[in-house]
């Protein structure tokens, strides 16, 4: 049992604080049983040493002195011990966010906020009628897109077992059970546990792009194949409680995938990987369908003789005996009068006909939805009902989210390889952007055509990416090809090169258009602040705007969150986001364009990282209207969807943002002018402060690679994107935004998340502002959100470890951790000032305690994490067992701190 210096770490909720303690008590057995009794008597007696260090608010010398010098299958052993406790709190938590949704539905007295009927509750109260909401729906268009993410890489199988033990968890609350059940329970989840026990976190083995691609396709064909349905069944049964009606819905969430089509600096993806994703998530959902029709073949067993059949399911069963005659020779006689049961079995032939392109495939996905509504209506007008058609309407469901493609599929590039590929077939172009683009435009209209050139090796393989689209337009439909994103995009000749290189790959439809959503990237500071003139550009341009036509005048304008705070910090980074969006559509409006904002966010707070609802709801008015893109990355894809209950909670919360935000978005604020000024001031104060840090302060570079596991992370096996773009050491900026994230935040800095602010601040206070400050973090939606998500950052922070971290570092800790510590106190102080608290998350009680659960598991996988590295790094950094260890810790700290990159 715990003692008195553990409360502050108990839950306390006490049906969570029951599951943390069950599962402790079950750890503890299990490192006895497999480990034995004096290693499990070492790693309590160093969990009591953090919690009671925590407790008495004391530095980590005598703890981290306690984990000094183990061996490396020591080091990894109680590493692994401590990470298994914080994944039983994970695990603990996610099961408590199922109970409190649960409790919610029992209770009956009021919804659970942000649930779809909270949020139509509000809606109505707002004025909102039933007709101005059947009116909005078709436009509401929700579609996360799941990215690889290097910083989070858990084995499927592992999944598999934290999902039987969240079932096994589930059972207990949600009915009586006899303690013979219960037993059985225990024991389920034992074994999920132990075996998760005895198998390697991660593969010795970089993941392939493939590995990425079955990571996310886990996501998709379980959770939320299973969960789309019953999204629907909670919007209709929401609709109808609060308006009294509820017509037929459209299709309002759909899902996509970079996994295969991001080729920026990957050299790994390409036209190969293109198609193998499309075909691999082409497979996996036509198996989805061919086990759901089989067993709705079980389950529409009504015969003949007992219920009438609509005569286009009899006359489409004669049809289906001749289009598959194998299939149908296997149709029992006993059954040939059950024409449902008979034409679902021929239904799901025509489906593994399809699967290998053999006769009796399916053209699309339409002509099976065609079929599937055969049955659906046939069983609404013969008193079906009751009788399989809510099972029928699951399965089209499905069919209208996922088709035959599960995922569309994005593809990513970097505009410079667009331009290396042009130079090969045209020469050298012109330096100048407007010549260069005019250099182009003939082949973007398609009046000339490029040639390809056996010696043209970047244009070959370029040109091949979009073959490759035009054949998967061909066999997969235009629903299966999401957007085509161009990093670096600066210029009207960076969007066109992408439309006369899709010509030279023949990608183009029946009226000469190139059938591609073209969606420029804008990440740096200058690139956001530019974005709105070079828009402008591209809608000025007859070509594009003639491109644009064919697409129905709908613009994607990606907007990336990693490499805006790495250039300037969060404060220049957010603000650079907000106004963007605002002069964007701005643009748009005068030209008469619809505009999507496709929303490059990560996990972290530094790379836009947060709740999705309040990004939603402090974006600028008009920028939703319906429609939310937004990458879903790495442990966030996790916490969001790896369980059904909470993938139907996270799309919820979606959704009906997106509704209040669209129908009722904020009302203008007269205040707004001038604290659009304050912000504007304090994005320069503190980019001018993290730039004086990061870019102009020598030997910062060197301290950063010093005072961090960068050059671990480097080197795991982690992803199949290198870690730098190019090649050779460089500075930050040819670091990627992920690992100099993840570096950060793993030696518990998280740096690049809030320095800058603290400055900031202290300057606007300076020159009068303070007052207007709180006014902001107050009542702007926008300067709200950026605090709270500051006040998350700076709880999981702890400079006691960044100061072991930093103290590697040798000469250049006196140099730079005094600035560092004095830059966050001076952060915590003004935002706690701002907001009239006396400690963090003071009114996030549940953000608090979670923090508090994991910090006596991960302080002391942090504090191995630094002697390791000292020692691997004195002993000449190899690839050994000390390495491994290494690897493992950085695993294990990324669980337990989630937000991470």
């Amino acid at each position: 049992m715990p003692t008195t210096r553990e409360a502050e770490f108990e839950p306390t909720d006490p049906a969570l604080r029951e599951d943390v303690r069950r599962l402790g008590r079950l750890v503890g057995e299990l490192l006895v049983e497999q480990a034995g009794e004096p290693f499990y008597q070492r790693v309590e007696s160093a969990r009591a040493e953090a919690i009671r260090r925590r407790n008495a608010g004391e530095g980590v010398e005598h703890l981290a002195e306690r984990l000094s010098g183990l061996d490396a299958a020591e080091a990894d052993a109680l590493g692994r011990a401590f990470s298994t406790y914080f994944q039983v709190v994970n695990v603990a938590e996610r099961v408590q966010r199922i109970r409190r949704r649960r409790d919610y539905q029992l209770a009956g007295a009021a919804p659970q906020p942000d649930g779809l009927h909270d949020v139509l509750l509000r809606l109505r109260a707002a004025g909102v009628g039933a007709a101005e909401l059947l009116d909005a729906l078709p436009r509401i268009d929700v579609e996360p897109v799941f990215t690889a993410h290097p910083t989070e890489a858990s084995r499927r199988s592992l999944l598999e077992k934290e999902q039987e033990i969240v079932r096994a968890l589930v059972a207990d609350f949600t009915g009586p059970r006899t303690d013979a059940e219960r037993a059985v329970d225990w024991a389920r989840l034992r074994m999920a546990l132990t075996s998760s026990w005895q198998t390697a976190d991660l593969s010795p083995v970089r993941p392939s792009v493939q590995d990425e691609l079955d990571h996310v396709d886990f996501y998709l064909s379980d959770p939320l194949y299973r969960v789309i349905p019953v999204f629907y069944e909670v919007l209709e049964q929401a609709i109808t409680d609060v308006y009294g009606t509820c017509p037929a819905l459209p299709r309002i969430v759909r899902f996509a995938s970079w996994v295969g089509g991001d080729m920026d600096g990957n050299p790994n993806v390409g036209a190969a990987t293109i198609a193998a994703a499309l075909r691999k998530q082409r497979q996996i959902v036509l198996g989805c369908y061919r086990r759901e029709c089989a067993d709705l073949a079980r389950l529409l067993t009504q015969t003949l003789d007992r219920v009438d059949v609509d005569e286009r399911v009899l006359a489409r069963f004669a049809a289906y005996r001749e289009l598959v005659p194998e299939a149908a020779a296997k149709i029992r006689p006993r059954h040939e009068n059950m024409p449902y049961r008979c034409l679902l079995q021929l239904v799901g032939a025509r489906l593994a006909a399809t699967a290998h392109d053999a006769p009796g495939s399916y053209d699309d996905a339409n002509a099976f939805a065609a079929d599937i509504e055969l049955v659906a209506a046939s069983l609404r007008a013969h008193a079906g009902a009751h009788a399989g058609w809510f099972a029928v309407r699951r399965l089209q469901r499905r069919i209208a989210t996922f088709g035959f493609h599960l995922a569309r599929l994005d593809a990513r590039q970097d505009s410079r390889v667009h331009a290396i590929a042009l130079a090969e077939a045209l020469g050298r172009l012109p330096d100048d952007a407007v010549a260069r683009a005019a250099a182009i435009a003939p082949y973007a209209h398609g009046a000339r055509v490029l040639t390809v050139r056996d010696e043209d090796v970047a244009l070959a393989r370029t040109v091949a990416v979009f073959a490759t689209f035009a054949d998967a337009r061909r066999r997969h439909g235009d629903a299966a090809l999401g957007a085509y994103v161009i990093s670096m995009a600066g210029s009207l000749a960076d969007v066109l090169a992408v439309l006369a290189l899709a010509r030279a790959g023949g990608l183009v439809d029946a009226g000469g258009a190139v059938p591609l959503d073209v969606a420029p990237l804008f990440e740096t500071i200058d690139d956001l602040r530019a974005a709105p003139t070079t828009f402008a550009a591209l809608l000025a341009d007859p070509v594009y705007r003639a491109h644009l036509a064919a697409r129905g005048d709908r613009q994607t304008i990606m907007l990336g969150y990693s490499d805006s705070a790495k250039d300037g910090g969060i404060l220049a980074a957010r603000w650079a986001l907000q106004r963007a969006q605002v002069e964007l559509l701005s643009v748009a409006r005068m030209h008469g364009v619809a505009l999507t904002f496709f929303h490059g966010r990560g996990g972290s707070i530094s790379r836009g990282g947060g709740k999705v609802t309040r990004g939603v709801m402090a974006a600028p008015r008009g920028a939703v209207d319906g429609r939310l893109r937004v990458t879903e990355q790495g442990e966030v894809i996790h916490q969001k969807y790896g369980i059904r209950a909470l993938a139907l909670r996270s799309l919820e919360q979606g959704v009906g943002a997106v509704l209040l935000a669209t129908l009722r978005p904020r009302a203008p604020e007269p205040r707004e002018s001038r604290w659009r000024e304050a912000m504007h001031a304090l994005a320069d104060d503190g980019a001018s402060a993290y730039r004086e840090l990061v870019a102009g302060t020598p030997g910062f570079v060197d301290y950063f690679r010093l005072a961090t596991p960068i050059d671990v992370i480097e080197r795991m096996t982690l992803g199949s994107r290198p870690a730098r773009r190019g090649v050779g050491a460089g500075g930050v900026e040819s670091l990627r935004a992920i690992p100099w994230v993840f570096a950060w935040t793993q030696c518990r800095a998280g740096l690049t998340g809030w320095y800058g602010v603290g400055s900031a601040l202290e300057r606007a206070a300076a020159r009068g502002d303070e007052a207007l400050l709180g006014e902001m973090a107050r009542d702007w939606a926008f300067f709200r959100t950026l605090v709270e998500d500051l006040e998350m950052l700076l709880a999981k922070c702890d400079l006691g470890i960044a100061e072991r971290f930093s103290q590697l570092a040798g000469p250049l800790h006196d140099a730079f951790f005094p600035r560092i510590v004095a830059e966050f106190e001076r952060t915590v102080a003004w935002l706690l000032r701002l907001r009239g608290r006396e400690r963090l998350l003071a009114d996030d009680a549940r953000l608090a305690q979670s923090i508090r659960l994991r910090n006596p598991y991960t302080d002391p996988i942090s504090l191995i994490q630094v002697d390791l590295l000292q020692r691997w790094r004195a002993a000449g950094g190899a690839d050994d067992a000390m390495f491994a260890t290494l690897v493992s810790s950085v695993h294990g700290v990324a669980q337990a701190l989630q937000n991470t990159g």
